[in-house]
C-alpha cells in the first residue's frame, strides 16, 4: 500500500482539512496527477476541486485497462462539456442572449476545460491565439498565407479565409473558397471564441469561421424547397430544430465504441504483430486476419472521442445540416466520421472520405488545392507533420502516398469492366473490401508502433509486398495527371474530398439546407460544386 498525505483547501482560510489515504501502488499516478491538478493545492477553487473528486469517483469505478488519468480526465471534461452544451443552448438561446454574450460564456468555458485538463499549460492556448491574431492586426492580412500560420487546424483555416475574402481577387478563387472566404476581421472576442470554445477545446472537430459565427448570432433557419424550375422556394420559417435525437444516437455510438474499447480493444494487441513466436509459427492467412482484426479493433477509441465531440455541439445546437423533403434534420456539418463507410469501405478512397473527415477537408483547403506541384504527396507530409514527431507517422503518411496513387491508377484503369454485371460487381466488391481493409491495416500499424524499429520489423517480416506491389502497379498502369483548374479532376485525392456519391444522393432526395445571411443553403451547393471540380 502506498500511503499518501494532502491537504484540501476551497479557498476560505477556515475550511483547510488534512487528509491521510491509503492508494494501491497502482493508483500512485492519480495522486501525483490530482496534485499537478491542485487537488492538493491551497488555492484551488471549489468548482475545481468538485470536477476532480468526480474525477477520481470516475477512476476508481472503471476497469484497470482503462484506468489511465488522462484518459479519465478527458471523459469527465467532455462529460461536462455535454452538460454544459444543453445548458448554453437552453438557457443561453441566441433569442434571449447576446452575441457577446455567448463568446464570452463559450470561451470561459473553453478555457476552463483546458485549465482542468492541462493546468498552466492551458495557457498555450490564449498565447498561440494571442500572437496569431496580433499578426493578423499587425503585419497585414496579404500576409497570412505564411508558413509560420501552420500551426493549428482553426488558426491556418481562418488565415487563409481571411487571406481569400480580403486580399485575392474573387475571380481567382475556387467555389470552395469563395464560399468561405471571410470579408471582415473578427474580433479579439469572436478570434477566441472561434479558437477556444468549450464545445471543441479538447476535441475538435474542425469548422469554418462562417459555420461557427452563424451558430452563435442565431441566424434564423428556414425550410427550402427545390421547385421544378430549380429556384428555391421559402415556403415557411422554421423554428430551430431539436437536436435531441441526434445528441442520444451518437451517445449511444459512444457507450458501444467505449464498452468495445474495454473489453475487446486491450485483447487484441497491434503490438502482437511484431510477435517472434507470433510471427514464427502463425500461418500467413493468420496473420493477415489478425493484422485486420488487430487494427480493426483500434478504432473504437476514435469512434468514442469523434462521436462525443460532435454529440456535445449537436446538444448546445451546431452542426445543424439541413432538412430533407420530409422535414427531417441533419446533424452531421461538422461530423468527423460515417461509422459504416468506413468499416465496409471498397476502396482506399472511400475508407479515407470517412476517416477524420474535417481534418481531411482542412488538408484539402490549406495544402492540396494550393499545391503548384505534386498535391498529394505535399498533403501527406503535412499531415504528417500536424500528428506530430513520431517516425511512425511519417513511415503510416509516406506509404499513403504509395497506396493512394496506386488504388487511383487501377481504379482508374480496371474498375470499368466489373461495374455492368450485378453479379460479377458483387465480387469484385468483396475481393475490393478484402483488399482494402488488409492495405489500410499495413499502412496504419507504423501510426500504431510510433517507432522506427518495430514498425519496420512488421514490415520486412511482409517483405514490404504491398511496397513493392504499389510500385509495381504506378509502373504498370498509367496514373492521370491533374489538371489545375481544369473541370474534370480525375486524381482527386481521397483524403481530402467528400464522398460524391453520398453529395449525389443527397442531391437526389432534395436534401435541402438553412439558409442565412450568407445563404448557407448556396455555400454547400458551392462546396459540392467544388468537388466537382
Amino acid at each position: 500500500m502506498h500511503i499518501a498525505a494532502f491537504t484540501v483547501d476551497d479557498g476560505s482560510a477556515h475550511m483547510t482539512q488534512s487528509h491521510v489515504c491509503d492508494f494501491s501502488v497502482q493508483d500512485r499516478d492519480l495522486c501525483l496527477f490530482l496534485y499537478s491538478r491542485h487537488w492538493v493545492s491551497v488555492s484551488s477553487p471549489l468548482p475545481l476541486l468538485v470536477q476532480e473528486a468526480v474525477t477520481r469517483e470516475v477512476f476508481l469505478l472503471l476497469p484497470a485497462p482503462c484506468q489511465h488519468p488522462s484518459l479519465v480526465n478527458f471523459v469527465v471534461c467532455q462529460l461536462f462539456a455535454l452538460l454544459a452544451a444543453i445548458w448554453f443552448r437552453t438557457y443561453l438561446h441566441s433569442s434571449k442572449t447576446s452575441p457577446f454574450i455567448r463568446h464570452v460564456v463559450a470561451t470561459l468555458l473553453g478555457l476552463y476545460l483546458a485549465l482542468f485538463c492541462f493546468g498552466w499549460y492551458a495557457l498555450h492556448f490564449v498565447i498561440q491565439s494571442g500572437i496569431s491574431y496580433y499578426i493578423m492586426i499587425i503585419i497585414g492580412v496579404e500576409n497570412m498565407h505564411n508558413p509560420m500560420m501552420i500551426i493549428t487546424q482553426k488558426i491556418t483555416s481562418l488565415a487563409f479565409e481571411i487571406h481569400d475574402g480580403m486580399f485575392r481577387k474573387n475571380e481567382d478563387l475556387t467555389p470552395s473558397q469563395r464560399c468561405l472566404a471571410v470579408r471582415r476581421m473578427p474580433s479579439l472576442l469572436e478570434y477566441l471564441s472561434y479558437n477556444c470554445n468549450f464545445m471543441g477545446i479538447l476535441a475538435g472537430p474542425l469548422c469554418s469561421y462562417k459555420d461557427y459565427i452563424t451558430f452563435i448570432e442565431g441566424r434564423s433557419y428556414q425550410l427550402q424547397q427545390s421547385e421544378a424550375n430549380g429556384k428555391e422556394d421559402t415556403k415557411y420559417e422554421q423554428t430551430d430544430p431539436s437536436p435531441n435525437i441526434a445528441v442520444a444516437q451518437k451517445l449511444l455510438i459512444c457507450g458501444l465504441s467505449l464498452l468495445f474499447h474495454m473489453t475487446i480493444t486491450k485483447t487484441l494487441p497491434v503490438e502482437y504483430n511484431i510477435d517472434d513466436n507470433f510471427r514464427a509459427t502463425a500461418s500467413w492467412p493468420v496473420r493477415l486476419f489478425y493484422l485486420y482484426v488487430s487494427l480493426m479493433a483500434a478504432r473504437p477509441k476514435y469512434y468514442f472521442a469523434w462521436t462525443l465531440a460532435d454529440a456535445i455541439n449537436n446538444a448546445a445546437g451546431f452542426g445543424f445540416s439541413g432538412y430533407d423533403k420530409n422535414g427531417v434534420t441533419h446533424w452531421d456539418l461538422i461530423s468527423n466520421l460515417r461509422i459504416q463507410q468506413i468499416e465496409f469501405s471498397t476502396s482506399f478512397k472511400m475508407f479515407l472520405d470517412n476517416w477524420n473527415i474535417q481534418t481531411a477537408l482542412w488538408l484539402k483547403r490549406v495544402c492540396y488545392e494550393r499545391a503548384t506541384f505534386s498535391p498529394t504527396i505535399q498533403t501527406f507530409i503535412l499531415s504528417a507533420i500536424w500528428h506530430g514527431v513520431y517516425p511512425g507517422y511519417y513511415l503510416t503518411f509516406l506509404t499513403g502516398v504509395l497506396m493512394t496513387l496506386a488504388a487511383r491508377a487501377i481504379r482508374n484503369n480496371i474498375r470499368h469492366y466489373f461495374v455492368e454485371s450485378p453479379a460479377v460487381k458483387l465480387c469484385y466488391d468483396i475481393i475490393t473490401w478484402m483488399a482494402t481493409q488488409i492495405a489500410i491495416s499495413y499502412t496504419v500499424v507504423p501510426f500504431v508502433l510510433l517507432s522506427v524499429k518495430p514498425s519496420f520489423t512488421f514490415y520486412s517480416s511482409c517483405y514490404f509486398c504491398l511496397h513493392a506491389a504499389s510500385i509495381l502497379v504506378l509502373l504498370v498502369f498509367p496514373l492521370k495527371r491533374t489538371q489545375k483548374g481544369s473541370k474534370k479532376h480525375e486524381s482527386i485525392p481521397p483524403v481530402w474530398s467528400k464522398n460524391l456519391e453520398e453529395e449525389n444522393l443527397l442531391q437526389k432526395n432534395n436534401h435541402s439546407t438553412t439558409n442565412n445571411s450568407f445563404s448557407q443553403k448556396q455555400e454547400i451547393t458551392c462546396r459540392y460544386q467544388a468537388l466537382k471540380q
